[in-house]
């Protein structure tokens, strides 16, 4: 297949431009306040909620469910993608999984205090729904660009991302601020129409990239033992990536420092509404803020990456979020929060498109098992998301305070800036391999 093609590689961006409003509205923004105020009043203001008989604190009900959901997903994943790139069918396998997560969030419609514990299962299935079906669309890079487009590329569909959700959002904004416009009189419709939009975002927009991407079928013969043959497949990739001496060096410290990457995406809000009191509407307009700015902060590691190496510019990133978190632990006012804010939307989007990219270069070049290869790479991630997520809100359940949690969060950044220094910057070490080859 032609590498590069302009028309493949703009609907392969526009699968970040579908998903990502899961992450901005469902994640990030409008959902865990939603949340909040949801299980507050299902709690009569304790904020203890009876979750099948099990009493917990709302917040930490949060953390839990998204270390479930991945952990689901960490174990499922694995076996899909070897059975994807042994059967050819990597593009279906992604369509499940996008229609799972894309109609669990239209179902999250029917969220209530009286819908509370059917409403954190459907949340966790559109973790899943998520998380599955990006294991398949980041596979799809090595196969449609070439190594020196993977930084920018990958940039590309995290800025497209951002671009898209920021859209949808500012809609379902106005929705929550001015109600009215759109005769609207239940206070709490706002927020449940935002889910269902999500829904059919996600659905209308992935059709472009389940057009024009190929199928992936790398010319395999089918064969009925298919399942047998998957975890073959998965023992293969295995066993190659033990031999990939760098490539296993950086799963160790993108475990590590995506452990706490993740976690503050997915309890930043819950932190600002239950720690600082700060109002929704507040909250929603500052993860507005941190996509925007995200844009800016994707195409600029991406030129970091250009000038020194992947692996350097990964270094400096990780070093701002340990001053992130520095400056979180003391963070008492609401516009400490919204400079922190904006600090975390410059590095968000940045290391994630560069930790993509770096992978996609660090894996060997032509391999028919990329969605093999990647689902280490997702399994990695979501195993980073269940221990980090857990560690918060358990740090919090034990000591009673969110900024213990933020602490915690603080050590594992470090640990990952230790473990990045172990590995040279891609442009060193493959400028080592040329001199020895001259």
């Amino acid at each position: 297949m032609q590498k590069n093609n302009p028309k493949i590689i703009n609907a392969w961006c526009m699968y970040d431009w579908a998903n990502s409003v899961h992450a901005l509205v469902i994640v990030s923004s409008i959902f865990p306040v939603y949340f909040s105020a949801a299980a507050l009043n299902a709690s009569a203001g304790t904020g203890m909620v009876d979750f099948f008989g099990l009493s917990v604190k709302s917040s930490v009900l949060f953390s839990y469910t998204v270390s479930a959901s991945f952990l689901l997903t960490a174990l499922l994943v694995p076996l899909c993608t070897a059975i994807a790139d042994f059967t050819g069918q990597k593009k279906r396998f992604m369509k499940f999984f996008c229609y799972l997560g894309a109609i669990s969030c239209m179902l999250l419609f029917f969220f209530t205090k009286d819908t509370l514990n059917f409403s954190v299962i459907i949340f966790a299935l559109s973790l899943i729904g998520w998380s599955g079906s990006i294991v398949f669309y980041d596979s799809y890079l090595p196969e449609i660009a070439t190594e020196d487009n993977f930084d920018s590329y990958s940039a590309r569909g995290f800025s497209m991302g951002y671009l898209g959700s920021v859209l949808l959002l500012l809609f379902n904004l106005s929705m929550v601020l001015f109600p009215a416009i759109y005769g609207i009189t239940d206070k709490a419709m706002p927020a449940r129409i935002s889910f269902f939009t999500v829904g059919v975002w996600w659905i209308l927009f992935a059709q472009i990239p389940f057009r024009y991407l190929p199928s992936g079928q790398h010319g395999k013969k089918q064969v009925k033992n298919w399942i047998f043959n998957g975890f073959t497949e998965l023992g293969k990739v295995y066993s190659e990536l033990r031999e990939q001496p760098y490539l296993a060096k950086f799963l160790g410290a993108f475990f590590v420092y995506t452990m706490g990457l993740r976690t503050v995406m997915y309890v930043a809000t819950i932190f600002g509404a239950n720690e600082l009191k700060l109002p929704s509407q507040s909250l929603i307009i500052t993860v507005l803020l941190i996509q925007l700015v995200g844009i800016a902060g994707s195409f600029l590691f991406a030129w970091l990456s250009s000038q020194i190496g992947n692996i350097y510019a990964l270094m400096i990133g990780v070093a701002i979020w340990i001053g992130i978190c520095s400056g979180a632990y003391y963070t008492t006012e609401a516009m400490e929060f919204y400079l922190i804010a904006c600090a975390v939307g410059m590095v968000m989007g940045g290391i994630q498109s560069l930790s993509r990219a770096t992978y996609s270069k660090l894996i060997p070049d032509n391999t028919s098992e990329s969605a093999s290869f990647f689902s280490f790479y997702d399994v990695t991630e979501k195993l980073a998301i269940v221990i980090g997520t857990f560690i918060y809100g358990a740090v919090e359940q034990v000591t009673g305070s969110m900024r213990n949690s933020i602490l915690a969060l603080l050590v594992i950044f470090v640990i990952g800036l230790i473990l990045l220094s172990r590995i040279p910057s891609q442009k060193v070490y493959r400028y080592g391999l040329e001199t020895k080859t001259n």
